[in-house]
C-alpha cells in the first residue's frame, strides 16, 4: 500500500521534476557557455592590446625627429635614439643614410661635410633662445624660430612636438619606424619612461622571472618531497593527521603577508649574513616563492605516493626489502607522474606569484649575473606600473604584452602538469 502511493505521488510530481531539472540544466549550461565565452573574450582582449605594442611608434607619441635637411640620416632605430639623447653616441657617423655606431665603421670614412658632433636640441630649449615676444603671440611664430635654429645648425637632432613642425626646406623630419618585435623580445633595457624614445626589452624581466622561479624551485623540491615522504610513509596517522591540514593551511595565506614576513625577518637576515649593500635580491625573492611552493608540492606529492597500492608495500616488504628500499624502489616510481605534477604546480604558483616578490626583490630591471642581485618579474612589474601607465599608451599597450607572455608561459605549464597528471596509473589527484 505504501509503495503505491510511493508510486502515485511520483507519478503526480514527475512533470514537475522533470520541468525543474530541465530549468536547472539549463541554468548549469547558460553558465558554463557565459564562463566560456567571458574567459575567450578576456584572453582576446589581453591580446588585442598586448599586440597594438608593435603598432606604436618608436617615438614618443606626438612628437618627432628632425634634422637639417643637409642631414643625410634617414631613420634611427629605438635604441639609437636612445643612446644620441643619453650622450652615449655623440657623432654623426652615417653610411647609406643609417648611423653607424663606432665598431660598425670608421670615423674618417664618413660622407658628412659638416662637424660630426650631435647636438641634442629639445623643445624646451628654444624658450632659452628667444623671448616670449619674438615667439608671437600664442607662439605663432615658434615653428618659424624652431625652423631657424634646425637650419642655422646642420649636426642638430631636435625632439619637437609635431603641433609645431618647421615648414622649412631647410628642415628634415625624420621617418617613423615603430617597435618590432626584435625591440620588445630581443631589447636588454626596460625604461618606459624615457624620452624621446622609450626602451621595452622584456628580456631583464623574463630573466628576473626565470631567476627567481627556478631557484624557489631547487630550494622547495627537496624539501617538499621531503615532507611528503615523511608524512605518507613515515608518520603516524595522529601526526599526519595534524600536520597535512597545517600545511595545507599555508597555502591560504595571503601573498602579501609572506612579502611582509620576507621584507621584515628575511631581506635584513640575508643583509646581514652576506654583507650585501641590499637585501632585496633574487635569492629573498627565491626563499618566499619556495615557501609559498612547498604546500603545493607536499599535497600533490603525498597524495600521489599514499595512493600506491597497498599489495605493492606488503610485496617488497615480503620480499625483504628494507622500509627506506620499499619507499625508493617502489613508491616513489609509481607515484612519479604525482611527483612530477607537483613539481610543475609548484613552478606555476612561483612563476604567478606577484605581490610577495614586488616587496623583496629590489624590483631592478636589469639582467642579474648573481642570485645576489636586485630583479624584477614580469608579475611585480605590471603590478608595479599599470596605475602609471596612460590608457591606450605604449607603455599601456606594452604591459599587456608581458601579461601575453605570462598567459602563454601559465598556458604550458598548466597543459603539462595536465598532462603528466593523466599518465598517473592511479586516479587520486
Amino acid at each position: 500500500m505504501k509503495q503505491k502511493r510511493n508510486f502515485q505521488f511520483s507519478t503526480l510530481h514527475s512533470p514537475f521534476k522533470k520541468f525543474i531539472e530541465c530549468i536547472v540544466e539549463s541554468i548549469l549550461t547558460a553558465s558554463g557557455a557565459i564562463t566560456s565565452i567571458i574567459i575567450l573574450l578576456i584572453v582576446l582582449f589581453l591580446f588585442k592590446e598586448g599586440f597594438g605594442l608593435f603598432k606604436s611608434p618608436t617615438v614618443e607619441k606626438g612628437y618627432m625627429l628632425c634634422v637639417n635637411a643637409s642631414n643625410p640620416i634617414e631613420t634611427l632605430t629605438s635604441q639609437q635614439i636612445k643612446q644620441i639623447f643619453d650622450g652615449e653616441i655623440t657623432e654623426w657617423n652615417i653610411e647609406n643614410g643609417e648611423l653607424k655606431t663606432e665598431g660598425e665603421n670608421n670615423f674618417q670614412s664618413s660622407t658628412l661635410n659638416f662637424p660630426l658632433e650631435i647636438m641634442i636640441f629639445r623643445f624646451d630649449d628654444i624658450f632659452n633662445l628667444y623671448s616670449d615676444e619674438e615667439l608671437g603671440e600664442n607662439y605663432d611664430l615658434l615653428p618659424e624660430k624652431l625652423g631657424e635654429v634646425i637650419s642655422e645648425n646642420p649636426n642638430i637632432i631636435a625632439f619637437l612636438p609635431e603641433k609645431y613642425l618647421p615648414e622649412n626646406n631647410d628642415v628634415k623630419t625624420l621617418s617613423s619606424t615603430h617597435i618590432t618585435p626584435a625591440d620588445f623580445f630581443l631589447g636588454k633595457e626596460w625604461i618606459p619612461t624615457a624620452t624621446p624614445a622609450a626602451q621595452f626589452g622584456v628580456l631583464p624581466l623574463i630573466m628576473g622571472t626565470l631567476w627567481v622561479s627556478i631557484f624557489a624551485i631547487i630550494i622547495a623540491l627537496p624539501l617538499g618531497l621531503g615532507v611528503a615522504i615523511y608524512l605518507s610513509e613515515l608518520a603516524e596517522e595522529r601526526t599526519r593527521k595534524l600536520l597535512k591540514p597545517s600545511i595545507e593551511l599555508l597555502a591560504g595565506i595571503p601573498s602579501v603577508v609572506y612579502g611582509f614576513f620576507g621584507l621584515v625577518v628575511l631581506v635584513p637576515l640575508i643583509q646581514k649574513t652576506f654583507k650585501l649593500p641590499v637585501g632585496e635580491t633574487a635569492f629573498a625573492g627565491s626563499l618566499i616563492l619556495a615557501i609559498m611552493a612547498l604546500p603545493t608540492i607536499i599535497s600533490v606529492a603525498e597524495d600521489a605516493m599514499r595512493n600506491t597500492p597497498r599489495t605493492l608495500r606488503e610485496g617488497s616488504l615480503a620480499l625483504g626489502a628494507t622500509r627506506w628500499q620499499t619507499i625508493y624502489k617502489v613508491v616513489i616510481p609509481h607515484s612519479i607522474s604525482g611527483i612530477s605534477a607537483a613539481v610543475v604546480l609548484g613552478i606555476g604558483r612561483a612563476i604567478g606569484e606577484t605581490m610577495a616578490v614586488l616587496m623583496v626583490t629590489g624590483n631592478a630591471a636589469v639582467i642579474p649575473n648573481s642570485l645576489f642581485q636586485p630583479v624584477r618579474t614580469i608579475p611585480a612589474t605590471i603590478a608595479a606600473e599599470l596605475g602609471e601607465a596612460p590608457v591606450g599608451g605604449t607603455h599601456y599597450q606594452s604591459l599587456f604584452m608581458l601579461g601575453c607572455i605570462l598567459f602563454v608561459i601559465t598556458l604550458i605549464i598548466s597543459i603539462t602538469a595536465e598532462t603528466i597528471s593523466k599518465k598517473q596509473p592511479n586516479k587520486g589527484l
